[in-house]
């Protein structure tokens, strides 16, 4: 959530940046913000004068009172009884202006940085990087959900037997491999200085609001009505909520999570080959890490987050790209996105297996998650999150691109000592 006085302070570079998101009226919008925002400063000021006045003139009752002077103590009843009125409909007033307010507030996405490129959709990304690996077959290379069948790895069937579609089954060496890559991924985590969390896998409201998911992504979410909970689409929620409500001391910046989770998406409105085999699923694992950092560092600390991703993706050898993010395609909370693609050779498509996100201060307003300075003056941190991997479609790479003539699949080098096997097959 943007923070009120930033746009206060820099109110045409906020309105450029909405314009940017491609948020309709956004002149108009910030202009009622910030009327709001005067209306709200006018009647705390009334409030403030009013309540110190009547707990003046109550205080006065007594005392005049006890100086017989009872004319005076009946006119400071009348007084303290108006001003009483005064303050409940100013208090209400205030209640509905700052409601206002909120509304519109959490309305608004994240401002982009201003190194972020302005464009519509995903045609206007820019490819940051791109290794020079790739992967041609001398055969006819068939894609990863004929490769699971054929070697009973993965079913689609039973999954919809148990629950619907989108919900694979993993099998034999097909869960082993899965549960090889989280280890991996885990370890590779820890030896950066990420310490692991297992969290819940639901949260409650609160904790959706503080990481931005609502109310911006509900028709994402898988809703638990009985109990108000999420099911959650990614560790970052649980992992960042970790700290809502929290004052750290700039010494203990700074503060690197991760996590395994399994994470559950609606995914609405899917459909086509985006969705065929593990494209895009409603349930998938994830390995998430999260830094919490010092405002002045965390765009540094975004790029040693895009290198932690990058060194991952290299070990597997798998042909893969960075893309920046346009600010039409950068997500509602993001003020930064580095996207990671691997090339798919079987699909000759490039697919989506990481983000990795600044959201500077938008988070922790949310969160009220602070830190104390050298002066221990209280300031917001930025919070960071990015997928270390996201396990379907790295899974989908390694098997296309890993195919044999014979038909079998190799297993990457630095897996082997988790999986126990060297190929599938």
């Amino acid at each position: 959530m943007l923070e009120i006085q930033a746009v206060r302070n820099h109110t045409e570079n906020v309105i450029k940046g909405l314009e940017a998101r491609h948020i309709k009226d956004a002149s108009s919008q910030v202009e009622t913000l910030l009327d709001l925002d005067d209306q709200r400063r006018k009647i705390i000021t009334n409030l403030e004068s009013n309540r110190q006045e009547m707990n003046q003139t109550s205080r006065s009752i007594g005392k005049l009172i006890g100086q017989g002077k009872q004319e005076e103590a009946e006119a400071a009843k009348s007084r303290t009884s108006t001003l009483k009125s005064d303050i409940q409909e100013e208090e209400q007033m205030l209640k509905t202006i700052e409601e206002n307010l909120f509304n519109i507030l959490v309305s608004f996405p994240n401002i982009n940085h201003p190194s972020v490129p302005v464009g519509k959709d995903e045609k206007d990304n820019v490819v940051a990087f791109r290794n020079d690996i790739e992967v041609k077959f001398d055969f006819e290379a068939i894609p990863h959900w004929e490769l699971a069948t054929k070697h009973d790895i993965i079913s689609w069937e039973l999954g919809v037997k148990l629950t619907g579609a989108g919900f694979p089954v993993y099998i034999g060496k097909g869960a082993r491999l899965q549960r090889a890559l989280i280890a991996w991924f885990l370890d590779r985590a820890g030896e950066a200085g990420y310490v692991e969390i297992q969290p819940p896998l639901m949260v409650n409201e609160d904790s959706g609001f503080g990481t931005g998911q609502l109310p911006d992504k509900e028709g994402q979410m898988y809703h638990i009505t009985a109990e108000n909970f999420f099911l959650i689409p990614t560790a970052e929620v649980p992992i960042t909520n970790l700290f809502r409500d929290t004052i750290l001391n700039e010494e203990e910046l700074p503060v690197k999570r991760c996590g395994y989770t399994p994470c559950f998406r609606r995914e609405a409105g899917s459909y086509g080959k985006d969705v065929k085999g593990l494209n895009r699923l409603h349930q998938f694992d994830k390995v998430e890490i999260v830094h919490i950092s010092h405002p002045d560092k965390s765009y540094e600390v975004l790029e040693q987050m895009c290198d932690h991703v990058m060194g991952l993706l290299t070990e597997l050898g798998l042909p893969f790209r960075k893309l920046l993010l346009c600010t039409g395609d950068t997500g509602f909370t993001s003020a930064k996105t580095f996207d990671m693609e691997v090339y798919s050779a079987a699909q000759e498509r490039w697919l989506e297996v990481s983000s990795i996100s600044n959201f500077e201060t938008f988070q922790t307003n949310r969160l009220k998650l602070r830190f104390r300075d050298e002066s221990k003056k209280t300031r917001l941190l930025h919070s960071l999150n990015g997928s270390a991997l996201a396990l379907p479609r790295i899974l989908a790479a390694i098997l296309e691109n890993n195919q044999q003539a014979d038909g079998s699949i190799l297993v990457p080098e630095v897996l082997r000592p988790y999986t126990g096997f060297d190929k599938i097959g």
